[in-house]
């Protein structure tokens, strides 16, 4: 089938969970510093890892930490080190950032293939070279990169793996496999997630998403919940919201595994609803590996 590759991706994720944690020790000093005033940066996918990973570091204490689409990036904040996360190394709004900050602050790349322009642009490159990809749409190395730093951050992934091996075999719900419409939630770092979910269900099926913190679900989103549509929640639910939801018809799915790991059913996902749409769930259109442009573009 057409999307044996990236099926082969995904479920290589437990594997290089492992192996993105077990080298945390190796690149600590690449990485930042417990105390260190950080800005992420990313686009598209990297993006979304680069704010879940900001929640993450603040949460556990290690320091003020923003995230921004690398278009956005505020450059002339005091920040002591920027992280740029790019799994192609070639991203031009990534490499502008690095090249316009070179020599003001610490920078630091994480990328899947150091070969690239990233390595001349960032100070120190931290390379997840076994987590890379050759479909367009990413799964492995977006989710490896956040294993990275979440073990940097001190957590324990033990769990959130074995979770993620039974994610990769999981039977996929009937009724999510059907939804007209699936809308994703999440709380502080799983906002991200969120967010990313529903980019996986627009590029590799382009089926109609929306993401949004949960709190903020019931400020006029919920109105797009009815009948034979559903709500994807990641993380502790808000009390109330169940209910709220069910009077809307809706379905709920609120899983107990690691957020990152029911990602990982997400993606699946996106991969069954692009093939049953005649789609190619690795090659999306109108998009590519890289987003490299023009000068003046």
């Amino acid at each position: 089938m057409a999307d044996n590759r990236i099926m082969t991706e995904i479920a290589a994720q437990p594997e290089c969970w492992r192996r993105a944690a077990g080298m945390a020790a190796r690149v600590r000093d690449a990485l930042p510093a417990r105390g260190e005033r950080v800005a992420v940066v990313g686009c598209g996918t990297s993006l979304f890892m680069a704010q879940a990973y900001a929640a993450l570091r603040e949460a556990a204490g290690h320091g003020e930490t923003d995230a921004f689409a690398a278009s956005e990036a505020p450059l002339a904040r005091r920040y002591d080190r920027v992280l740029a996360l790019t799994r192609s190394g070639t991203t031009t709004e990534v490499l502008d950032v690095l090249d316009r900050l070179g020599g003001t602050v610490r920078t630091t790349a994480i990328t899947a293939d150091p070969d690239t322009p990233v390595s001349a642009s960032a100070d120190r490159v931290v390379a997840l070279d076994f987590a890379d990809e050759e479909s367009v749409v990413q799964t492995r190395f977006a989710t490896s990169q956040l294993a990275l730093l979440r073990a940097h951050l001190g957590e324990d992934l033990s769990s959130a793996i074995a979770d993620a091996e039974a994610a990769v075999s999981v039977p996929l719900p009937a009724e999510l496999l059907g939804a007209e419409q699936i809308t994703f939630l999440g709380r502080g770092w799983t906002v991200g997630i969120a967010q990313e979910a529903a980019l996986k269900m627009r590029e590799a099926a382009g089926l109609w998403t929306e993401a949004y913190p949960a709190m903020e679900y019931r400020h006029g989103p919920i109105s797009i919940t009815g009948p034979g549509r559903a709500v994807w929640m990641f993380g502790e639910m808000p009390d109330g919201l169940a209910g709220q939801v069910a009077a809307t018809g809706g379905l709920l799915r609120a899983a107990p595994a690691d957020p990152l790991a029911d990602l990982v059913v997400a993606q699946r996902i996106a991969v069954a609803r692009a093939r049953a749409a005649g789609l190619d769930p690795e090659r999306p259109r109108h998009l590519t590996r890289s987003v490299i442009l023009e000068s003046g573009a």
